[in-house]
């Protein structure tokens, strides 16, 4: 009977609140509500009552349950039950969350009339319902809008790296949270005067794998819609992500009540039992936290293990001595990749008719490559043939099936499989049927032209493949011979980044620089000939080259009319033309002015941006594909090409290309001060001063590179 009364009592108590609430509260009309127009109520309808009867509980509802509520209104099962949520953001203080948990009901009927089923994002609350089926426990995708940061970051990529890290950690958090929320911060670039802050919050009706989904979705939105800002926030209907570079309020909802423990029972037996139970339950911790502290340890020590071996494999790369012999470490570490198979021998001989010179498509420095069938899969394919005597090929086959094997993206040439015994090293990838970007850049003189608007898209994708080489990859990829005759096109002419013999991994947000030189001349970048050292500034130099080949339609060395002896790196020539002011006239004299002189413009100045002399006003790979993809400005460039202000390093450099699959380009590399021959051989001289390298003078370039 006293039980009856006291939920009596509630009862009244909390309809005098609503009561009161109703009273003050001040009709709040959201931004840009989502309201159904399909099959409205009417007034006085079924669905009317109990939509009012749900949203006039919603306030003291939500605010007695840590400012979050769902429940339902009508017969179960109907189609007049309406099914309501309401939850406040915890970047809103406790008494903006009143107002919005007051202001939402009493005003969205008032900007959706009729609907049944509606969305709506406040500044402080989200508010939904809908007639069956429950929305509940399923996350929603869809966003409602985003808030800015009017300040951009000085280091996009730093800021990037900062707050993505953040939020990735904050999903988890906030997923596994009962509240379904959490907040932190993290150093912005390693200051801890400067403190990145972000909040992931999702409703309480997801559980934790919903709620990560939408967090996921949400924080994928962020990156790809604020490339630049300090702070940002997107809001959904199941999930919303905030962060910026410096402190919000956040008022964070109490937990849930946990469920009280079980009562223990008494045991028979008095105190001797009760003792003998707490020494037993002690002696089981204590084994159990021994054998936690002594499996730690041996995971730690064959971690080590594996790293000390690891480590000791990619000296051994370096070195050319990974390959002497099958191997048995090789042998575990190429089985263990993903994706690719590995091939017999007789099965790739049988698909290249035993390697005839009939399917060979090319020879490049470290082998030949073949045209083949694999008739069992019923694909076409390009295979490379590694010279059996060349140390350098046999590096490049280890780095390629180490590193290209694990990639994945539209613009990289697939590796389908691999061979490797009995002095054989075999490499199998996907055909690329219109062959490589050089060959119709300077292919027969009665070749078709290759309109502009393929090669703007060409231009686009190689972009894609080295933002996600850089960037996007759980490592950074340094591919370290980026050129027309490493672009491959598949049948719709789309591009493929391919021959990653030369590529180096290197871990995000640590020093990305190789010390062993490699490249083709032309593409390398100049700083790199004298210091030593490629990183990730390098490759973007070689893309810069290869976006002024694509544009001009000339190759690296161009040679001056005026004075048939001599030559000047493009960068030069198109620079020059840049300073007059008529950069278009640099275009490629064969499309005839067929081509669109926006985008024209914007890949020559972005290829001047990307070849700057100075490393450190390059553009990173993610600033250079926005500017061509339109979604930044361009760069004001200096009407002169600047000086080149680094310092020589006296010492030996030796520089090594390999040959793509499908193209038929020689290099070779020696130490000496000759000039490279016409079948591709590239010299590197000693102690060469920086100004030979790369100046604002035509006729000291020239010196160098003709």
């Amino acid at each position: 009977m006293a039980s009856r009364r006291a939920l009596v009592l509630l009862a009244v108590v909390a309809s005098l609140c609503r009561a009161a609430v109703g009273q003050r509260a001040k009709p709040l009309l959201p931004g840009g509500p989502s309201c159904s127009t399909a099959d409205n109520y009417t007034d006085g309808s079924p669905y009317k009552k109990n939509l009012d009867e749900l949203l006039a509980g919603l306030p003291a509802a939500a605010g007695g349950n840590g400012w979050f509520y769902n429940g339902t209104a009508g017969a179960p099962g109907t189609a007049d039950q309406v099914f309501g949520l309401i939850m406040c953001y915890a970047d809103r203080n406790a008494t903006q969350c009143r107002e919005c948990l007051a202001g939402a009901p009493a005003g969205i009927t008032t900007a959706c009339p009729g609907s049944r089923n509606v969305r709506a994002a406040y500044d402080a609350c989200v508010l939904r319902y809908s007639p069956p089926p429950s929305f509940f426990s399923t996350a929603d995708l869809a966003v409602n809008f985003q808030v800015r940061a009017i300040a951009f970051a000085v280091d996009p990529d730093k800021m990037l790296n900062a707050w993505l890290t953040l939020m990735t950690d904050l999903t988890g958090r906030a997923a596994s949270s009962p509240s379904r929320v959490a907040n932190a911060t993290t150093p912005y670039d390693g200051d801890p005067a400067m403190l990145v802050y972000g909040l992931a919050q999702c409703t309480r009706d997801l559980n934790a794998t919903e709620c990560t989904r939408c967090l996921v979705s949400m924080v994928g939105q962020l990156r790809r819609r604020f490339t630049n800002e300090t702070g940002g926030a997107i809001k959904a209907f199941s999930c919303y992500v905030r962060y910026e570079l410096g402190a919000f309020d956040i008022t964070l909802p109490p937990e849930p009540p946990q469920p009280p423990p079980p009562p223990s029972s008494p045991q028979p037996g008095g105190s001797s039992s009760s003792s003998r139970t707490a020494l037993a339950v002690g002696l089981s911790v204590g084994s159990a936290a021994l054998l936690v502290i002594l499996g730690s340890l041996i995971c730690l020590s064959l971690r080590r293990r594996r790293r000390k071996r690891q480590q000791e494999r990619e000296r051994q790369l370096e070195e050319g001595s990974f390959f002497d012999g099958d191997d048995p470490a090789m042998e575990d570490d190429f089985e263990k990749g993903t994706g690719p198979k590995r091939f017999r021998y007789g099965e790739l001989a049988i698909a290249t008719d035993n390697f005839s010179d009939e399917k060979k498509l090319g020879e490049g420095g470290f082998g030949s490559v073949y045209r083949g069938r694999l008739k069992e899969m019923k694909l076409d394919v390009a295979i490379k043939r590694v010279s059996k005597g060349s140390k350098q090929g046999r590096k490049e086959y280890a780095s390629e099936v180490r590193i290209i094997s694990r990639l994945r993206h539209r613009n990289l040439v697939q590796l389908i499989g691999w061979c490797h015994g009995g002095g054989e090293l075999l490499l199998v990838y996907e055909l690329m049927p219109n062959g490589s970007l050089d060959t119709h850049l300077y292919g027969r003189s009665n070749a078709a032209v290759l309109p502009w608007p393929v090669r703007q898209e060409i231009v686009l994708g190689l972009g894609s493949a080295l933002l996600y080489l850089h960037q996007e990859w759980e490592q950074c990829v340094l591919h370290r011979d980026i050129k027309p005759s490493n672009v491959m096109l598949d049948a719709s002419f789309a591009a493929k980044l391919g021959d990653f013999g030369l590529a180096r991994l290197v871990d995000h947000g640590r020093g990305s620089h190789t010390t062993v030189l490699a490249g083709t001349m032309g593409y390398m970048d100049p700083e790199c000939m004298i210091t030593g050292k490629t990183n990730a500034e390098s490759d973007v130099y070689s893309l810069g080259v290869v976006l002024l080949e694509i544009a001009c339609g000339r190759r690296p060395l161009v040679v001056i009319a005026e004075h048939e002896d001599d030559t000047m790196h493009l960068t030069q020539w198109v620079w020059d033309w840049y300073g007059r002011g008529r950069i278009l006239d640099a275009a490629d004299e064969r499309l005839q002015g067929e081509f669109n002189g926006k985008e024209m413009e914007c890949v020559m100045v972005v290829g001047l941006w990307c070849t700057h002399p100075d490393r450190s006003l390059r553009p990173t790979i993610r600033q250079a594909v926005n500017a061509l993809r339109f979604e930044a400005p361009l760069p004001s460039l200096p009407s002169r090409m600047p000086v080149a202000t680094f310092m020589p390093q006296v010492g030996t450099f030796t520089t090594s290309s390999a040959a793509t699959g499908g193209t038929s380009s020689t290099v070779t590399s020696s130490v000496a001060t000759g000039v490279g021959s016409s079948t591709g051989t590239s010299s590197v001289a000693t102690g060469v001063s920086s100004s030979s390298i790369l100046t604002a003078s035509s006729t000291e370039t020239s010196s160098l590179l003709k």
